[in-house]
């Protein structure tokens, strides 16, 4: 009886986010960074630890990121309610970046601005003045965004619509959410110019949805899962051979593929009877993956 409570209540909730999304986020009081408490000096540490990370994957070494974010044009999926890393990269030097999420979650509330100015600590003079320009009015920065800074897109897919406009895109913790994973992709590539490069941090874990084994959300049938979590931005369950798949047609060249973590070969024993389609056919160690680093160039057409 369990199951089909839950079952009931995530298919509701579910239909709730597809026809109101905005009711939806206000409801359940998403983020985009996780449900757990934080305070603004946690959101500052949390988006320069992510901005660090990016370039350290990147091989770009601190004094050479001005010079490689100069002039260029961004691309961020899913900031979430705030885009702080967003900010950081204006702050590095970079004149524009563009936002995109599929659901109306920025904010910028007392307790976000106040995590804006927590960025503020150990940056240069010149990156704080850059840092300031990120608002329509520095001095109330409750007001807004300064548009052609940092726009926000808001589009129900989730996909951006650009075409040859970007050169650097990243995101974290964003592609495991989206519905259509082969279409995000198609987006992302087309938005970027010849040579532009992309940098994500994937994470394939159940986001807390399995029940013993951490794995065992990958048991329930692709139609009961769509029913039950698609629209609300949960985890789309791919693992990473679709994602070589799909990248493996597109014109990139990937540069870096790597495990962040792995399920125990005990964990995968365990679960391999229990698996759905189109989960069966996987391999043990693709099966282990449990997130990774996504590092690709985009070729010349």
């Amino acid at each position: 009886m369990s199951e089909i409570v839950r079952i009931a209540k995530a298919v509701a909730s579910n239909q709730l986010a597809r026809l109101a999304p905005a009711v939806y986020v206000r409801l359940t009081g998403q983020t985009g960074r996780g449900s757990e408490a934080e305070s603004a000096a946690d959101i500052a540490a949390y988006a320069h630890r992510c901005y660090d990370e990016y370039f350290d994957k990147l091989g770009i070494a601190r004094p050479a990121i001005e010079g490689f974010l100069d002039g260029k044009s961004l691309l961020e999926y899913g900031p979430g309610d705030l885009p702080a890393v967003a900010a950081l990269m204006i702050a590095g030097g970079a004149p524009q970046v563009r936002c995109i999420d599929r659901f109306p979650l920025v904010r910028l509330s007392p307790k976000n601005v106040e995590a804006m100015q927590a960025l503020r600590p150990g940056l240069s003079l010149q990156a704080r003045q850059r840092l300031d320009g990120v608002f329509a009015d520095p001095r109330h920065p409750e007001a807004g965004l300064r548009a052609g800074c940092i726009d926000y897109l808001v589009r129900p897919g989730g996909t951006s619509g650009l075409r040859h406009e970007i050169d650097l895109v990243f995101s974290r913790a964003v592609l495991e959410h989206v519905d259509d994973l082969e279409a995000s992709l198609a987006d992302m590539v087309a938005a970027m110019k010849p040579g532009a490069l992309a940098i994500h941090l994937v994470d394939l874990r159940s986001h807390g949805l399995h029940r013993g084994n951490r794995l065992d959300f990958l048991a329930w049938s692709r139609p009961t899962w769509q029913l039950m979590y698609s629209a609300k931005g949960f985890p789309n369950r791919w693992r990473v051979d679709r994602y070589r798949e799909l990248l493996a047609r597109l014109p990139v060249d990937v540069l870096r593929l790597e495990p962040t973590e792995r399920a125990s070969p005990a964990e995968v024993a365990q679960v391999r009877p229990m698996l759905a389609e189109p989960f069966r056919a996987l391999d043990d160690e693709d099966l282990a993956w449990l997130g990774f680093w996504l590092v690709f160039r985009r070729r010349a057409d």
